[in-house]
């Protein structure tokens, strides 16, 4: 076990193309970090630089205080999990659980001692005998983590491991590995585009754009604090709507306007905002999570007319997809005919083309600023 240091690390391949810029992370010892973003972000690469697969461009990586950017992958003492498997098709559950004991050359005790505890922890006892071709997607992912907790390494890479099972087997894994890595108490970094994976996994999360730190802390101050756009769209399913707004004064009370709707912010939500300090008359951009909208019944001010896109019902709540008359804007400020999400308990029918009017809990709010910077941690 070991706390790992990304140091100002830069990633380029030749022809000048980066994929990780400047990227500073410490990651305690014991501690599940999940690195989260779109494919592309960079997150797989900073993992393979850490499992020595990647080289490091600049800047240093260490593992309990040691430099392992020069350091051969098989004297790092890391395990990986990676997304296919990576099981010997010919040998057998056993022999997959032994094989990087053997070559180390540990003893046949170690080695049976090893394997042993690794298939009671993961209940592969009865199928030590089988081969992989023999197992469901589920037992074979439990044997590449199995095959990880017998090394006893320092460092576990887990690089979207769940991304080949379905939906009801991921919802498994996923609690087995949040079990098993506190457990263990060994320190992880888990990788996934998935943020359903990374907001019920990580301890913190850091979340990657383009090769860049947008932000890491914990999954519930990632939701409530976004630091900007980005991670506003990315964390939360569904994502946050996005509208343009602007700072009015109305008899004396501060509120910010969507359209033609005025919606007069709480004096706690004000005080709380010093980046809404400029007051009045100010542009802006205004965040609304989907479970902050409800819909409006009876004479209630400052509601957003809308009218139906389209409605998704799960049953125990409704995803409607609606089109409202203030401007809606991506996560890089552009504007967009994307549709404002609200999600709704229950069973709602709704059609195309359905009128309603909904209504916005002004202190839910979070505004950024143009450049897509949080204004505040509301």
């Amino acid at each position: 076990m070991a706390k790992i240091s990304f140091d100002k690390v830069h990633k380029t391949y030749p022809g000048g193309l980066r994929v990780i810029d400047d990227l500073n992370l410490e990651i305690a010892d014991g501690e599940l970090l999940v690195l989260v973003g779109p494919s592309g972000c960079g997150k797989s690469t900073a993992m393979r630089m850490v499992a020595g697969l990647e080289e490091v461009s600049a800047g240093e990586i260490r593992i309990g205080g040691r430099v392992i950017n020069d350091l051969p992958p098989q004297h790092r003492n890391v395990a990986m999990v990676f997304q296919n498997y990576a099981l010997y098709p010919h040998m057998t559950v056993r022999r997959n659980l032994e094989f990087p004991l053997r070559m180390r050359k540990l003893g046949r005790e170690e080695i049976e001692r090893r394997v042993r505890r690794a298939a009671q922890m993961l209940d592969l006892t009865g199928l030590l005998e089988r081969r992989p071709k023999a197992l469901s997607g589920g037992q074979r992912q439990r044997v590449a983590m199995g095959r990880a907790i017998v090394r006893d390494a320092d460092v576990f890479l887990m690089d979207e491991p769940l991304s080949n099972l379905d939906a009801r087997l991921r919802l498994q894994i996923r609690t087995e590995i949040a079990e098993l890595q506190s457990r263990l108490g060994v320190t992880t970094i888990y990788v996934t585009h998935d943020q359903v994976e990374a907001m019920t996994l990580g301890h913190r999360v850091a979340v990657m754009r383009a090769g860049q730190l947008q932000q890491v802390a914990a999954p519930r101050e990632l939701y409530d604090r976004p630091a900007n756009m980005f991670v506003a769209g990315f964390i939360g399913s569904p994502g946050m709507n996005v509208l343009r707004g602007r700072l009015v004064t109305e008899d004396g009370h501060l509120g910010v306007r969507l359209g033609s709707t005025w919606l007069a912010l709480p004096n706690e939500q004000s005080a709380c905002c010093p980046g809404l300090g400029a007051g009045s008359g100010e542009d802006l951009l205004v965040g609304i999570r989907p479970a902050a909208i409800a819909l409006a019944h009876g004479d209630y001010p400052g509601t957003l007319t809308a009218k139906a896109r389209a409605a998704e019902s799960l049953g125990h709540e409704t995803i409607l997809h609606v089109d409202v008359e203030a401007i809606t804007v991506s996560t890089d400020g552009a504007p967009t005919a994307s549709a404002v999400v609200v999600v709704l308990p229950g069973h709602h029918p709704f059609r195309p083309g359905d009128a309603l009017r909904l209504r916005i809990d002004a202190g839910r709010l979070h505004f950024f600023a143009p450049d897509g910077n949080a204004l505040s941690n509301a």
